[in-house]
């Protein structure tokens, strides 16, 4: 499993909110306690990051492929994974924003400059960081982080069906540009000399379509 796996699955649930308002009655905690549950006890940040996990077909990376809802067990649980300065995406983030040392909210980072930090949280909103009703993608200063983890993520790793699909892509995308400005007419001169057939202007050139262009050339001076 990697990162991006989590951040997509996590990604594609930006935009959820408890239904009614204020009442944690959201799918994540109806996944969680296998019920639909409401009312002030059900908080559901670690809920969500859960779903993610369970979701994504990593539960094992969560708690161990256990459940918790406690974002405080949940930091405990991976103290020997913690992270401290250098964040990256996929990064287990707690938060909390009353000065306190304890763990009050947590999200899955998506990004890091050192400053701030970007991450894709439940239970947010800019009017209660941590008991706000929806999913968002928050940007918060550092001061507010109190502990991060990493989970034993594997490799995103590319194989060369992957990497001969990706180059076959990017030729087509080339090949379909028009012609850059400063070249139109010399490309339409040299197709008119038979030279080239003018197709596929900003894509690269096989050495056997150099070599037919330059015996098209030879033949065209002689």
């Amino acid at each position: 499993m990697t990162a991006e796996k989590i951040l997509d699955t996590a990604r594609a649930q930006l935009g959820i909110r408890e239904e009614p308002p204020n009442s944690n009655r959201v799918k994540f905690n109806t996944a969680y306690y296998g019920r639909e549950v409401s009312g002030s006890a059900y908080p559901w940040c670690c809920a969500f990051v859960w779903w993610v996990f369970r979701e994504a077909g990593a539960a094992s990376l969560f708690y161990g492929g256990k459940k918790t809802a406690s974002c405080s067990a949940l930091l405990s649980f991976h103290k020997g994974q913690a992270v401290q300065g250098d964040y990256q995406p996929g990064d287990i983030i707690f938060f909390n924003f009353n000065g306190r040392k304890n763990p009050a909210h947590v999200g899955i980072c998506e990004s890091w400059d050192g400053q701030y930090i970007t991450t894709i949280d439940g239970n947010t909103a800019p009017t209660n960081e941590a008991n706000g009703g929806a999913v968002m993608r928050r940007r918060r200063a550092k001061k507010y982080m109190i502990g991060a983890y990493r989970p034993a993520y594997e490799e995103d790793t590319m194989t060369q069906a992957d990497f001969d699909k990706m180059m076959d892509d990017y030729l087509e995308r080339r090949g379909d540009k028009p012609a850059s400005g400063w070249a139109g007419t010399l490309l339409q001169e040299a197709k008119q000399a038979g030279i080239t057939d003018g197709s596929r202007p900003q894509s690269f050139a096989t050495r056997e379509e150099v070599a037919a262009m330059v015996v098209n050339a030879s033949r065209d001076g002689s």
